[in-house]
Protein backbone atom coordinates (compact mmCIF):
# COMPACT_ATOMS: atom_id res chain seq x y z
CA UNK A 1 0.00 0.00 0.00
CA UNK A 2 1.18 3.52 -0.84
CA UNK A 3 0.34 6.45 1.44
CA UNK A 4 0.17 10.13 0.51
CA UNK A 5 1.48 12.94 2.70
CA UNK A 6 -0.14 16.33 3.19
CA UNK A 7 2.07 18.26 0.80
CA UNK A 8 1.13 16.09 -2.18
CA UNK A 9 -2.56 16.48 -1.30
CA UNK A 10 -2.16 20.27 -1.08
CA UNK A 11 -0.42 20.47 -4.46
CA UNK A 12 -3.12 18.33 -6.05
CA UNK A 13 -5.83 20.57 -4.65
CA UNK A 14 -4.31 23.99 -5.27
CA UNK A 15 -4.45 24.88 -8.97
CA UNK A 16 -2.02 27.73 -8.31
CA UNK A 17 0.72 25.31 -7.27
CA UNK A 18 3.50 24.77 -9.80
CA UNK A 19 3.25 21.04 -8.96
CA UNK A 20 -0.54 20.84 -9.37
CA UNK A 21 -0.55 18.81 -12.60
CA UNK A 22 2.00 16.27 -11.40
CA UNK A 23 0.38 15.85 -7.98
CA UNK A 24 -3.10 15.55 -9.51
CA UNK A 25 -1.89 12.89 -11.93
CA UNK A 26 -0.19 10.99 -9.09
CA UNK A 27 -3.28 10.91 -6.90
CA UNK A 28 -5.51 10.16 -9.88
CA UNK A 29 -3.42 7.11 -10.75
CA UNK A 30 -3.66 5.87 -7.18
CA UNK A 31 -7.42 6.52 -7.01
CA UNK A 32 -8.09 4.69 -10.28
CA UNK A 33 -5.67 1.86 -9.56
CA UNK A 34 -6.52 -1.56 -8.23
CA UNK A 35 -4.18 -1.44 -5.27
CA UNK A 36 -5.01 0.11 -1.94
CA UNK A 37 -3.67 3.59 -1.24
CA UNK A 38 -3.83 5.48 2.00
CA UNK A 39 -3.96 8.86 3.67
CA UNK A 40 -3.17 9.12 7.38
CA UNK A 41 -5.89 10.98 9.29
CA UNK A 42 -3.39 13.59 10.56
CA UNK A 43 -2.69 14.46 6.91
CA UNK A 44 -6.41 15.04 6.32
CA UNK A 45 -6.52 17.46 9.25
CA UNK A 46 -3.31 19.18 8.19
CA UNK A 47 -4.57 19.46 4.59
CA UNK A 48 -7.65 21.37 5.77
CA UNK A 49 -5.54 23.62 8.01
CA UNK A 50 -3.02 24.43 5.27
CA UNK A 51 -5.30 25.07 2.29
CA UNK A 52 -7.71 27.26 4.28
CA UNK A 53 -4.97 29.31 5.97
CA UNK A 54 -5.01 32.95 4.77
CA UNK A 55 -1.32 33.46 5.55
CA UNK A 56 -0.33 30.53 3.34
CA UNK A 57 -2.58 31.09 0.31
CA UNK A 58 -4.09 34.25 -1.13
CA UNK A 59 -6.88 33.59 -1.45
CA UNK A 60 -7.12 30.48 0.71
CA UNK A 61 -9.40 27.62 -0.23
CA UNK A 62 -12.80 27.87 1.37
CA UNK A 63 -13.64 25.31 4.01
CA UNK A 64 -16.35 23.95 1.69
CA UNK A 65 -13.83 23.53 -1.14
CA UNK A 66 -11.39 21.72 1.16
CA UNK A 67 -14.09 19.39 2.47
CA UNK A 68 -15.40 18.77 -1.05
CA UNK A 69 -11.88 17.82 -2.14
CA UNK A 70 -11.59 15.28 0.65
CA UNK A 71 -15.03 13.92 -0.18
CA UNK A 72 -13.94 13.48 -3.81
CA UNK A 73 -10.85 11.51 -2.76
CA UNK A 74 -13.03 9.40 -0.46
CA UNK A 75 -15.00 8.28 -3.50
CA UNK A 76 -12.03 6.13 -4.47
CA UNK A 77 -12.99 2.62 -3.33
CA UNK A 78 -9.34 1.73 -2.80
CA UNK A 79 -8.60 4.60 -0.39
CA UNK A 80 -7.82 3.63 3.20
CA UNK A 81 -7.69 6.23 5.97
CA UNK A 82 -5.03 5.40 8.54
CA UNK A 83 -5.82 5.85 12.21
CA UNK A 84 -4.25 4.71 15.44
CA UNK A 85 -4.65 1.03 16.26
CA UNK A 86 -3.56 -1.14 19.15
CA UNK A 87 0.11 -1.25 18.09
CA UNK A 88 0.39 2.47 17.34
CA UNK A 89 1.97 3.61 20.60
CA UNK A 90 4.75 1.01 20.64
CA UNK A 91 5.59 1.88 17.02
CA UNK A 92 5.52 5.63 17.75
CA UNK A 93 7.60 5.35 20.90
CA UNK A 94 10.15 3.18 19.07
CA UNK A 95 10.45 5.71 16.26
CA UNK A 96 10.85 8.58 18.70
CA UNK A 97 13.48 6.72 20.73
CA UNK A 98 15.54 5.83 17.64
CA UNK A 99 15.25 9.19 15.88
CA UNK A 100 15.38 11.40 19.00
CA UNK A 101 12.74 13.58 17.33
CA UNK A 102 11.10 16.18 19.57
CA UNK A 103 8.93 19.26 19.18
CA UNK A 104 7.05 19.87 15.92
CA UNK A 105 8.77 16.95 14.18
CA UNK A 106 6.76 14.58 16.39
CA UNK A 107 3.97 15.20 13.88
CA UNK A 108 6.09 13.52 11.18
CA UNK A 109 6.83 10.64 13.56
CA UNK A 110 3.09 10.25 14.08
CA UNK A 111 2.50 9.93 10.34
CA UNK A 112 5.42 7.52 9.99
CA UNK A 113 4.13 5.40 12.89
CA UNK A 114 0.66 5.18 11.33
CA UNK A 115 2.14 4.12 8.01
CA UNK A 116 4.35 1.48 9.62
CA UNK A 117 1.53 0.19 11.80
CA UNK A 118 -0.68 -0.30 8.73
CA UNK A 119 1.99 -1.91 6.56
CA UNK A 120 2.47 0.98 4.15
CA UNK A 121 5.27 0.14 1.71
CA UNK A 122 5.96 3.72 0.62
CA UNK A 123 4.99 7.25 1.62
CA UNK A 124 4.74 9.80 -1.19
CA UNK A 125 6.04 13.08 0.22
CA UNK A 126 8.27 16.00 -0.64
CA UNK A 127 9.19 16.37 3.05
CA UNK A 128 12.77 15.20 3.57
CA UNK A 129 12.25 15.05 7.35
CA UNK A 130 10.83 11.55 6.92
CA UNK A 131 14.38 10.37 6.24
CA UNK A 132 14.74 10.35 10.04
CA UNK A 133 12.59 7.20 10.01
CA UNK A 134 14.44 4.61 7.90
CA UNK A 135 11.79 1.98 8.66
CA UNK A 136 9.48 3.88 6.27
CA UNK A 137 10.43 4.18 2.62
CA UNK A 138 9.58 7.57 1.10
CA UNK A 139 9.53 8.86 -2.45
CA UNK A 140 9.10 12.33 -3.86
CA UNK A 141 6.54 11.89 -6.67
CA UNK A 142 7.24 15.38 -7.96
CA UNK A 143 10.94 14.84 -8.60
Amino acid sequence: MIAVDTNVLVYAHRRDSEWHAVATRCIGELARGRGAWAVPWPCVHEFIAVVTHPRIFTPPSTLDAALDQIAAWLESPSLVLLGEGTTYFPVLSGLLAKSRVVGPRVHDARIAALCIEHGVLELLSVDRDFSRFPALRTRNPLA
